[in-house]
């Protein structure tokens, strides 16, 4: 019998995701072909428009991740937390420190990670059965503030660099992007791909229906018979596990752990990556992952100290116009823009009479 995976419904529901992945995992070849550069080169990690245009797709595939990680909490649970810069935080810096300090290898740091994002979770959801809503976005919010003021302290300069960022991080050779930027490049693309399947295989689970229903009524579900904490903390495990992942990549992909990752301010860009994409739909946090660090680029680029003016301007277009998201909005106007279809091809005499 053929797995869930492998069956033909599967494969035509996701015809659209599997599309992309494959545009996706052939575009450095087309971006070389049109540069002019052949590719051998391009394979061989040599400097060209495909190599960058690989590392920005890498940050979108870290920013992906990450945003994903804070959806679960915010979009899917319904927990406010303005902590969740401290998940992402502690997987960059802990990898860093794995890598430069302790010599450790890529399996043993992951287990690390794993193993953190646990505590983390624990850490944060000892205060779940006492508070919510906004209380506990301010605790999670002190939690997060005190590791930010840590990774800054000088006693910690050997091992955090202290208010510099930790540098001079070198990966190990199998995921160098310095010179294996294309294989660097696949394994994020693939593990993006696999904690966005995981992630909706959770939210279609019984557990994640009852991370619904917490976000939509809590008090209900609590009259329903469930102990709504304990799928609050597997949504928070889930999440900090994630956003722990997404920092080994930043690590490893960028050459300094800066402290502005521990801030608030990182927090808020995967809030407003989710609100640009959708809150709650999972896939509206890889979209508006992908539309948040192209836009930066671009405005940077065309801009430069003007940038993040214009990039407030269109957060407040895109709250004014598309008010559910990028994908949210599609979502609530798709049965609209079927029946809109629909009267275009029968005007032309394309559509099936009624």
């Amino acid at each position: 019998m053929m797995t869930q995976l492998s069956s033909p419904n599967w494969l035509k529901a996701n015809r659209g995701l599997i599309g992309l992945l494959i545009f996706l995992a052939a575009f450095p070849f087309l971006a070389a072909l049109i540069d002019g550069q052949p590719i051998t080169d391009m394979l061989a990690n040599e400097t060209g428009i495909a190599k960058f245009l690989q590392g920005l797709l890498i940050e979108v595939f870290i920013l992906a991740i990450y945003a994903i990680s804070y959806d679960l909490v915010l979009g899917i649970t319904g927990l406010l937390s303005f902590g969740h810069a401290m998940f992402f935080a502690v997987g960059a810096y802990f990898t860093g420190i794995a890598f430069k300090n302790l010599e450790w290898g890529i399996g043993l740091t992951l287990l690390g990670l794993v193993g953190l994002g646990v505590i983390q979770a624990i850490l944060f959801g000892l205060v779940l059965p006492r508070v919510k809503g906004i209380t506990f976005a301010l605790v999670t919010l002190g939690i997060a503030s005190m590791f930010h003021i840590i990774v800054q302290a000088g006693e910690l300069a050997e091992w955090t660099g202290a208010d510099v960022g930790l540098q001079g991080v070198t990966a190990p050779a199998l995921i160098n992007t310095a010179s294996e930027r294309f294989r660097l490049y696949l394994i994020t693309l693939a593990v993006t791909t696999l904690v966005y399947l995981v992630y909706r295989r959770f939210v279609d689970s019984p557990t994640g229906r009852v991370c619904i229903a917490i976000r939509e009524n809590e008090d209900r579900a609590l009259m329903l018979g469930y102990n709504t904490f304990y799928f609050k903390m597997a949504a928070l495990t889930l999440s900090s596990i994630t956003a722990a992942l997404a920092g080994f990549f930043h690590t490893v992909h960028q050459p300094i752990v800066s402290p502005n990752v521990a801030g608030l301010g990182w927090t808020v860009a995967a809030l407003l990556i989710i609100l640009m994409g959708g809150v709650g739909t999972l896939s509206g946090a890889m979209i508006g992952a992908a539309v948040f660090r192209l836009l930066e680029f671009f405005l940077d680029k065309q801009f430069g100290e003007n940038a993040n003016f214009l990039l407030g301007v269109i957060y407040v277009l895109l709250v004014l116009f598309l008010p559910f998201g990028i994908v949210g909005t599609w979502r609530a106007k798709s049965l609209q823009i079927r029946q809109g279809r629909e009267w275009l091809l029968q005007l032309l005499g394309l559509g099936q009479k009624t």
